[in-house]
């Protein structure tokens, strides 16, 4: 979702959490605002240059209130044996990147409606703070601040608008009233599809009002449409590829290349003449790898003439092999999440075919082409 314009900052529990660009542009609008508007407001009395240190902790301390949030979704997928990829902090708040989607009713609910529990949580113990912080005007000030935000942050994300998590609460309900997986994402997508329109309009006519948050419900309204636009998309292709098999769709007449052909004889032979982005590499007639331009750019062109296809492909291994009996969504949710545009499948021990990206998405084409 985020690239390579993340950074990773630290490891919690085995769960990389990473910065995205967008996290610098709200964490320095949060810090002014508070520096400039909040502090001078709610605590007049205390020195305007200090006011600065006081708007970072309390960005900082949002941010990982935030944090706590996304990890109690982690730590309840993990509790269900589902993958966490990572957790990314951005402009809109954060995001946790689960590998799989959740095979139950109840462990969607459970993993969804942990979120807002942490913040309403964490909203209870910044209150405590507040009440015991008299006398202290700049902590008080902190406390409440905080105390505010995650009460916000809790409710906020119990709007039925998917993929929030109140729009997996509510997909877990019609999941479990349907038992249709599917017809439940659609719905809740939707519904999140309306919910953001709603936040859109409000902006807009904000707009002609004066009020000062227009901009950020436009945003977080654009934000939330095509986010659900999205999951609504992905259930599509889920329901289109629905029991269908790898090997209904993977390519049978394989163009393999020699483990000591030359990188010159590689890309003249066979990446311009077949214009495919990758290849199996083949040893007495068995799959020793797989090549694709990637593991070739970073070979000056001066060497390709020395280079052999064995110097730099991908060794054979599991990771890079499918079975002809998996499900073809399955295989397709490994490419997205490997970075991957293809897998060997493999039958007894032998390359039995090819599937690719383009292979799906020319599969997916035809079907559409005759729905229509």
């Amino acid at each position: 979702m985020f690239g390579g314009s993340s950074w990773q900052i630290a490891k919690i529990g085995g769960i990389p959490v990473r910065l995205h660009v967008s996290w610098f542009i709200i964490f320095g609008l949060i810090t002014w605002s508070l520096a400039t508007q909040y502090f001078p407001v709610v605590a007049p009395e205390l020195p305007k240059a200090t006011n600065w240190l006081r708007a970072v902790v309390a960005a900082l301390l949002l941010f990982l209130s935030v944090t706590a949030h996304e990890l109690s979704h982690s730590f309840v997928a993990r509790r269900y044996k589902i993958p966490i990829a990572s957790i990314t902090l951005f402009i809109f708040g954060g995001v946790s990147q689960i590998k799989k989607e959740p095979p139950s009713p109840k462990v969607e609910f459970n993993m969804a409606i942990a979120g807002p529990l942490s913040s309403f949580l964490i909203a209870l113990i910044f209150f405590l703070l507040l009440k015991a912080s008299d006398g202290y005007p700049g902590l008080k000030a902190i406390a409440f601040y905080l105390m505010q935000v995650n009460l916000i942050l809790g409710i906020f994300n119990l709007i039925p608008g998917f993929p929030m998590d109140g729009g997996r609460v509510l997909r877990a309900a019609l999941w479990k009233k349907s038992g249709d997986y599917i017809s439940a994402t659609r719905k809740a997508s939707k519904t999140g599809q309306a919910i953001a329109v709603v936040f859109m309009f409000f902006g807009i006519f904000s707009l002609f009002t004066g009020y000062h948050g227009s901009l950020w419900l436009l945003l977080i309204g654009w934000f939330l449409y095509t986010a659900a636009q999205s999951s609504y998309q992905q259930a599509t292709l889920r329901e289109t590829l629905n029991e269908v098999k790898v090997r209904d769709v993977m390519t049978k007449e394989i163009v393999t290349v020699n483990e000591y052909t030359p990188l010159s004889e590689l890309f003249e032979g066979y990446f311009l003449k077949y214009g495919y982005g990758g290849f199996p590499v083949v040893a007495d007639e068995k799959a020793v790898g797989m090549i694709s331009l990637r593991e070739i750019r970073g070979i000056p062109k001066e060497r390709w003439n020395y280079v052999k296809a064995k110097d730099v492909m991908q060794p054979f291994d599991e990771s890079l092999t499918a079975s002809g009996n998996e499900d073809v969504y399955k295989i397709f949710e490994r490419m997205i999440q490997e970075d991957r545009g293809r897998f060997l499948v493999m039958e007894g021990g032998r390359l039995a075919g090819l599937i690719t990206r383009s292979g799906i998405a020319r599969y997916l084409q035809i079907k559409e082409e005759v729905k229509g």
